[in-house]
Parts: structure tokens; sequence; C-alpha cells
């Protein structure tokens, strides 16, 4: 194929003004944060009525945390803060006077957090800057004494309690944190105490401990707004003022106390071991453990509000030919005044005569289109047979076993109807596979007392037989993995790698090494300030491969707002790392002379958990095409994202990136940001981290001991499901370690599961600094494992491959393998004009 190599120029614009494509995608970030918006709690509090007045207190309505810290965030041109989009409502505010006094002790607070950053960095040597950085967490300010004067003409008082968190640090059982503070609970108790009508906003990443919030005897209204992106104060107005109908469903468990969590007071620093993490819960993450033991939630999975209601009439379910199941059911808004959206949710109880099972999982989901009062609508939603097939560690097989399976239908895990039961005859396995990660020392799971689980599935029997719902026989039919054509790239890239020195070769798996945080420019052309990385341009001059550069994400792309460009020299001035993070406010803006200023203002959306709230993949793909504008926009190729590891315990740091504690519900919403952004031409996305990326204390060296029953069932089903649904351009590996074997050097993981068992198409790369001297992981032992692309890369890996090589550790066939993988995706990158939409190939 004639591949015509595109013209890289300095990315951005020169005018500052706000684009159209800017605008665009403000109105996608505003109403992907109100579709996932969640109502806990609703006693006629919401929505404001015409020309009520309200108070707004908390440090976060006048600065709304709009995401986490680290890669996972975006340099925007504004954040709508709740207080602005409540103005900007017509919302009649009577505490103007403590927003604007709270603003100005914010803007001095995070002066002083910058300089103490700085000044710690100074001491520790300013490569050490990140890790200052994401140790030492922003917290909110305190503000002036809530005045009762500030109540007298409300008809509601809003207060809102934020928190972040980011990579390289995990949360804390603290005040501030997973707690509420002293000052948070005594404004929380006045204003109990002073209004009939208290309205509490929870801008947090993950969950926090709610005991104090449930006892108020004035919450008439809880809504968990996460961390919504820029447009978050404008969502959130909204649906204060019923523009919008509540939908959002929550995608992980609130629990009612943090002890009630399986394994919490082992999780990361809780025991002061952050060297190994055991699995002990096994399958019994969130609603599966809380369900199958009887535990109370604060809030179950799935679980959301509307300002409507809604009936769900199941019409039919049919086992297919296919060997997948079709379940049909009527939803119809039966409220009078407002419009709404529903979702449907569908779990399965498997039999408990084998295998032991939680009681029940999550197996299909659709929302409906908003429907007026009184209007209908008919969804069909299928089920595969890998959804009610479990995972046997003696036959090393899925199999969905014999027996009878409870069909149940609802709209959270814990309002559920059984309407049907199907029966399987024999026990049918569904995929056989190897053994992958073993452990290497006893691990002792969480078991669930066989008599409990015989007695609930006798329940449910019983409960089905009163209605009159006779078995339906159902035979799964063993799943056959989709085969790809081989394309023309991969037959070019085939050609090529033969035709390189030993040398290109392992430049060609390898980070531009050239190209860090401190130095954009360079013999491949100009790389995108602030991208993550770039792959190496050794091959630009010789046979026009240019390097492709590679932007963080999952918010958005992360990307210097704007740079400096010499006008003589043509060089860039970019502040590197401090430029980076937390849109530049460690930089050093002082303008140079003879330079022109180059913008890049990049759209922050809601995080990963709020978008997973929405329930709607369509909703997915178009904010995945919206970030795909920005990607060819600024000259992106990879977008390292979406972060998809599960929600397995609350004080993750980095959760928020993440969508959900289901499998299910991950994996649907991966492949819906990634058929959206790849519907887009010669972009891609990254989906990580692979796997078990659960803790971010010693994440470098932290060992996940995990069964393979859970690794397979729970921590790599949702990475397989969005493999094999959407063919992302590329997966990444995570920092820590599966069974005392690094992740990046891992064979099972990178080869035989996603090669073998999913037939993954694309590439796979290591996280950055994964490889030695700084991360545990070799580089010969990645080019081994099927790891493809080192980042960012140095002169170490390369010397450490060729040592590998050399004496026989490493054969010349993997790094071969590596290279011809990593040339078959670049030339179907908008590294080249004529770049076609990769998610055609699929």
């Amino acid at each position: 194929m004639d591949r015509k190599k595109r013209i890289r120029t300095y990315s951005g614009t020169k005018d500052s003004r706000p684009t159209e494509r800017e605008w665009k995608n403000r109105q996608i970030a505003r109403r992907a944060a109100a579709e996932g918006i969640v109502l806990l709690k609703n006693e006629g509090a919401l929505p404001l009525k015409k020309g009520e007045k309200a108070a707004l207190f908390g440090g976060g309505a006048v600065s709304t945390v709009k995401g986490g810290t680290g890669s996972g965030d975006v340099n925007e041109r504004e954040v709508v803060s709740i207080y602005q989009g409540f103005l900007d409502a017509g919302i009649a505010l009577t505490d103007q006077e403590w927003l604007e006094e709270y603003g100005r002790i914010y803007r001095q607070a995070r002066e002083d957090w910058k300089n103490a950053i700085l000044a710690e960095a100074g001491r520790r040597g300013n490569n050490r800057f990140f890790e200052v950085y994401s140790t030492n967490v922003f917290h909110m300010p305190s503000g002036s004494p809530i005045k009762k004067e500030c109540l007298e003409e409300a008809d509601a008082a809003f207060y809102v309690i934020s928190r972040t968190a980011g990579e390289d640090a995990d949360r804390f059982l603290q005040q501030g944190d997973y707690y509420l503070t002293e000052e948070e609970k005594a404004e929380l108790s006045y204003l109990d105490a002073c209004c009939e009508r208290v309205i509490v906003i929870l801008n947090t990443g993950g969950p926090i401990d709610l005991q104090e919030i449930l006892k108020l005897s004035h919450l008439k209204g809880l809504l968990s707004i996460v961390q919504p992106g820029m447009e978050g104060g404008h969502a959130l107005a909204d649906i204060v003022t019923g523009r919008v109908t509540p939908s959002g469903k929550l995608s992980s468990t609130w629990a009612a106390a943090y002890s009630d969590i399986p394994g919490s007071g082992d999780y990361s620093h809780n025991n002061g071991n952050v060297e190994k993490e055991y699995y002990m819960e096994g399958i019994y993450i969130g609603y599966r453990y809380f369900d199958s033991f009887g535990k109370k939630a604060a809030y179950p999975f799935g679980f959301g509000l509307s300002y409507t209601d809604f009936s769900i009439e199941t019409n039919a379910i049919l086992p297919e030919e296919t060997g997948e199941i079709s379940v049909t059911v009527t939803v119809r808004n039966t409220g009078n005044v407002w419009a709404g959206r529903e979702v449907v949710q569908i779990y399965a109880s498997c039999p408990q005569a084998g295998l032991e099972k939680e009681y029940r999982r999550l197996c299909g989901f659709a929302k409906t289109k908003l429907l007026a009062p009184g209007e209908k609508e008919e969804l069909s939603i299928r089920i595969q047979a890998k959804n009610l097939a479990s995972f046997s560690e003696t036959k090393a097989a899925w199999i969905v076993e014999k027996g009878q399976y409870g069909v149940w239908v609802g709209n959270s895990s814990n309002n559920l109807e059984i309407v049907g039961v199907l029966e399987v005859d024999a026990d049918t396995v569904i995929e056989s596979v190897k053994h992958i990660l073993p452990l290497q020392e006893k691990l002792h799971e969480l078991e669930c007392p066989e008599a409990v689980r015989l007695e609930r599935e006798k329940a449910w029997k019983a409960d089905a037989a009163e209605r009159g719902l006779l078995p339906v026989k159902y035979v799964p039919a063993a799943e056959q993995v989709r085969t790809y054509s081989e394309p023309e790239a991969k037959k070019e890239a085939r050609e090529l790698t033969e035709k390189l020195t030993q040398e290109q070769q392992i430049a060609m798996v390898i980070g531009e090494v050239a190209k860090g945080q401190g130095q954009a420019l360079g013999s491949a052309g100009i790389m995108v300030p602030g991208a993550a990385g770039e792959t190496s341009g050794c091959l630009e001059e010789s046979y026009g491969v240019p390097g492709v550069p590679m932007a963080d994400g999952p918010a958005g792309i992360r990307l210097m707002k704007s740079y400096e460009v010499d006008r003589t020299t043509g060089g860039i001035n970019n502040q590197g790392i401090f430029g980076a993070v937390e849109g530049g406010i460690f930089a050093d803006h002082t303008p140079h002379a003879n330079t022109d200023i180059y913008y890049q203002y990049a759209t922050a959306f809601p995080v990963g958990t709020l978008l997973a709230q929405t329930w709607d993949p369509a909703l997915l793909e178009e904010t995945g095409r919206a970030v795909a504008a920005e990607m060819e926009e600024f000259g992106v190729g990879w977008w390292l994202a979406p972060g998809m590891n599960i929600h397995r315990n609350p004080l993750c740091g980095r959760n928020f990136e993440y969508y959900s504690e289901d499998p299910l519900l991950s994996g649907c919403m991966a492949a819906a940001i990634t058929r959206g952004v790849q519907s887009c031409n010669g972009v891609g996305t990254t989906i990580k981290h692979f796997a078990c990326n659960n803790q971010e204390d010693n994440r470098m060296g932290c060992d996940s001991i995990v069964s393979e029953r859970a690794l397979r069932e729970i921590y790599l089903r949702g990475f397989e499901i969005a493999v094999k649904a959407a063919q992302p351009m590329a997966i990444m590996t995570s920092y820590n370690l599966i069974n005392g074997v690094h992740t990046a050097n891992s064979r099972d993981l990178c080869t035989v599961a996603a090669r073998e068992e999913w037939n993954f198409q694309g590439i796979i790369m290591t996280d950055w600094t994964t490889t030695m001297p700084r991360g545990g992981s070799s580089s010969w032992g990645c080019i081994a494992a099927g790891n493809d692309l080192i980042m960012p890369g140095g002169e170490g890996d390369r010397e450490n491959i060729r040592k590998a090589l050399k004496d026989g550790t490493l054969a010349e066939e993997d790094l071969k393998a590596c290279v011809e993988r990593m040339l078959t995706v670049i030339f179907q990158t908008n590294a080249y004009e004529n770049s076609v939409p990769y998610g055609t190939r699929f």
C-alpha cells in the first residue's frame, strides 16, 4: 500500500479563543455527567421548584473536583463549579458572600500547597517531583463559619463533600478522606438543626463513609456526582432544576461500614504489608459478596432513583440456536409529570450443586430512550452463554454446569423479580484453556457455607414455582472466538521487519529515548507537548515510518494547555512534568522573548466511574468519538485509556479512573468507548492496567496473590469482553506482580490469555518505567512475554535486550514478532494521511 506520511506541525493553535470543537465536546461532557449522576435519596427535595432559593456550602461548591490526579488528569480551559452552575441556571443563592470568601481562602490554600510541594521537591531533587506531588494530596481548606442569616430565606440547603485521589498512593481510613472531618460533621449538624431540607452532594472519586450523613434528621436529598469533569456544575444544575431527570445507577456497592467489605482490614497499607496483597475474598467482590452473605449495603450495586417511576414487564425469555439467550422486556414510564430513562438489569442465579457460586451475577443490561409519562419501549437484551459459565480450575475450562438457572429482572441488584428458569441437562464446556499464573503459595479463600447457598437456591426455586414459571430447556454452545483476515498492513510489516538490522529491531520495541517530558523536539518531528510518549522514529528517514505520539487518559487527553515555540530555532519550551499536572500550576510561566504561544485545550470528561454510572454504551461511544476528534486535531495516535480495573476496595487511589466492581459492566463500557474512538481515522485506545492493578501503594513491587478462578472470572473478564467486542489498538500491562510474576513479563497474560485465547490483534505496551532500574520487570522479559513496547524507554532497555539476544536468553523470533506487531498497528494510525478507522477491520 502506498503510505503517505502525515506532515507533522506544531500541535494546537496560536489563537487562544474557544473553538467549535471545544463547544461541541463540552456539551457531550455535560450530558454524560448528568446521565451518570446518581440520586441516592429524595424525600420531596428535588427538583427545586421555580423561584425557590438555596444556600450552598462546602469547599467543593466553589472548587468542584472535576477528576483525580496524576495521569488521569486533564488540562482543560476551565472547570464549571457547582456554584457557577447554579448561578448560570438561575438558582437564587442566599449565601454568595460566603461562597466568594471561600474562593479567596481556597486560592490562598492552593498557593501555599503548591509552594510546599515545590520546596519539598527541591529538597529531594526535582526528579522526585511526581513522587512528592502524588503523596501529598491537596485537601479542601476550612471556610468561614456558616451564618444563620444565610439560611433564613433558603428553601433548601446544599452541602458539598469533596475528595480527590490519584495514582501512586492509596486512600486512607482517615478524616478528610474516607471519613468526614470534624468540621464537616459540625457544619452538617448545624444545617440539620437550622434547615428542614438538607441536600448533600458527594463529589468524591469513590465511596466514603455515609453513617454520619444518613443520621441527619432533615436529610431530604443525597446525590453522587463522583468527579464530573469540566461541565460538572452545569450537569448538576440540570438535575437539580429538573432540566434532566436523573437516570444514573451505581456501578459499585456503597457499604454501610468499611468493615463490611471482605478483607477490608488487610487491604494495602491497612495491615502494614504492601508487599503482598492476598485476594482472599475470591469471587465474592462487591454485590456478589453482599448478596451471597446477606450483608445490607448503604446503597446497592445498580441503584439509582428518578423523578418518575417505571414498570418493567418481561415478555419472553428465549434460548437461541447460537447458544445465547434473548430476554425481551417492556418498560413504561408510569409517572404523570417527568420524562425519564430507566436501566433494565438482568441477573442470573446459577446452580450450587457443583462449583461454589455467588448468589446472583449481572449478565445483561440496557437503558431506555427518554420516555414521556405513559410512554413505553420494548428492549431486547442478549445474554451470552459465557455470562452463565464458571471457571473450573480442575478442568481448566469455562463450564455451564447442569441444573436450573434463575433469571431475574429489575433496576438494581436488590430490586429484582424472578421472571424465568432455564434448565441445562448436562455440564457444557464453553471453552477449554491453558492454566495461567498458578498460585505460588497457599491462599485461603472466603467460602459461603454450602447450607446457606442451597437454602437460598431452594427459596428462589420455590418463588419461581409459586409464580408458575416452568423451566425452559437451554443448550449452551461452546464459545467460538472470532478469526480475522490478515490486513495488508501485516504483510508489509512482516516484509519490513526482515529488512531491519537487529539494532533497528531493538529500537522499534522501545519508546523514543530522546523524547521524554523535558525534550519534545527530535529527529522524528515535533512531539505533541504534554503527550505521554512516542514510539521510535528510528525508521523515519530510511523507511518513512514516523514515531506515533500517545496521550494519557481516561477522562480526556492530557496535554499541556499551552507551550512556547522559539521563532528562531523552532525549539519548544513545555515545562516538562511541571507543566503537565494540575493545569500547569507548578510551571514557571514567565514569558520568553521571540516566542509564539500555542494553545491545546482538551475536554475534561467525567471520570470512568461516572461514565459507567450512565449504564449507556451508546453515550460512551459518542464520548469516544469526541475524544477521537481531539486526538486527530492534536496529532495523537494512541489514547492511554480506558482504565478498567475492578473496584476491589474503595481505598484504591485510582478507582476514579475505573468503571465498576462488575466485570461485565466494565467490559461493556470499555468496549463502547473503544468503538467510539476507533470509528475515527487512525486512532485507537489502550485498555489498562492489565491486570489486578487494585492498589497504588508500592504499585511496582506489590504481588497480587489470587486464584486462577477469581483472576479469570473477575479481574480478566472485563478485558476479555473489551477485546472480543471492540479489538482496541493496544493493551497496557500493570506495574504489579501476579502470583510472583511481573505482569509486564508474563507470557501467560500477554500471549496465552490475550492473543491465544481472545485473539487480540493489537500491541501490548508496558506502563511507564516498568523496567529496571525503577521497576522490577526485565526489558528482555517483556519481549519474551509478547509485551511489544517498553515505555518510555531508555538506553538500559536496549542494552538489556542486546545482552539477552547475545547469550540466547531471548530468541530472535520473539523480538521479530514484537516488531511485526508494532509496525502492523503503526501503519494503521494517523501517522499516515490515508489512514482509515481501525475499527473497520473488525
